[in-house]
Order: structure tokens, then sequence, then C-alpha cells
């Protein structure tokens, strides 16, 4: 059976700042922090590695021929909601130029990027996958995709609140978010 998520300080505890979490280390585990509270989670194993490496490379491909920005990976942390603080590491992530953080910024930008990739692993709960997608719209993402390996699926999320289900014979669309990028769901998986 797959291990849940550690919930750490408890909730007698005092709350954790993102400036607080961004100078915590503990190694060989993917953290967020969530209203405050520190959530730790094992690594996602190797198929979802390989395929957010599948994807990230065709959406870099895109992005970089375009010029319309920047496509983040491996959790990089943004900071959604602020007192209690919220940090969510998305899979992939882009960027709109014109929204950029500097490039030698060393915390989390306090910004939903544009477009948020979830690559679901064993242990994901729906709820908290939800959860996640729902503090990404409210900090002003356009567009969602939560790819469901398992399944062989993807929800598209979108900030006025449609959603869409993806199977493996169609394609994810960058929509309004990336102009001209469509992906075969098969593809990727």
């Amino acid at each position: 059976m797959p291990a849940e998520p550690t919930y750490v300080p408890n909730m007698t505890a005092a709350l954790i700042t993102a400036d607080q979490l961004l100078h915590m280390s503990i190694p060989d585990k993917r953290v967020e922090l969530v209203r405050g509270v520190l959530v730790v989670r094992e690594p996602p194993g190797y198929r979802h590695g390989r395929i957010a490496a599948e994807l990230v490379f065709q959406l870099a491909k895109h992005v970089k021929a375009a010029g319309i920005g920047q496509v983040v990976v491996g959790d990089a942390g943004f900071q959604v909601t602020s007192d209690p603080d919220t940090v969510r590491g998305p899979d992939i992530a882009f960027i709109h130029a014109g929204r950029v953080p500097d490039s030698q910024t060393r915390g989390f930008p306090l910004l939903g990027p544009d477009l948020v990739v979830e690559v679901l692993s064993p242990n994901d709960r729906p709820g908290e996958t939800l959860a996640k997608v729902g503090d990404w719209l409210e900090a002003g993402t356009k567009l969602v995709w939560v790819i469901d390996p398992e399944r062989r699926l993807a929800r598209v999320y979108r900030h006025d609140g449609s959603e869409t289900s993806i199977n493996e014979e169609e394609e994810l669309d960058g929509e309004g978010v990336l102009p001209g990028f469509a992906c075969p769901l098969a593809s990727i998986l």
C-alpha cells in the first residue's frame, strides 16, 4: 500500500511561512506548504518522471520557438496564498513572457503560472488533487492539466470554471494560453 503524505507540524505547532520553507532541507522528499502546514511526500516514481519529461520537452520546444515565455519543472515552487502561506510545486508550469519572474529569484514567486501540469502519482488522493487545482485556479492560473497515467486520460480545468476530460486518442490543447500548441496524450503516456 502506498505511503500516505506526512503532514508536519501537528495542529498545535506554529504555522510555517514560505520563507521558512525556503530554508528547510528535507532530502529526497517532495514538499509543499498548504495553509502554513508542511506536506512531505515520497518521490513519485519513474513513470511519473518519464511522462513529465516527455511533456516538458514538447512544451519547451513550442515555447522557445514561439518566444512566448518560460517553462519550469521539478516542483518549482509558487506562493499562491499568504497569511497563512501556501506554496505549491507543479510538475510543469508555463509563465507568459510578461509575467516571468527575474531569473535570479531565489524564493517562491507570488503568482499562479499561466499553465500548470500535474501528473498523478500512485499515492495521490482525489481530494488533495482537487484542492491543488483549486489553489492554482484561485491564484490566477488559466489552465490546469491533470494527467492520470493509470486511467490514460487527462482532466482539463480552466479559470472560467469549465472542465473537460481528454482520452488518450485526443490532444492536450494549449487553447488561448499556449496558442498553436497541441500534443497527443498518447505520445506522452
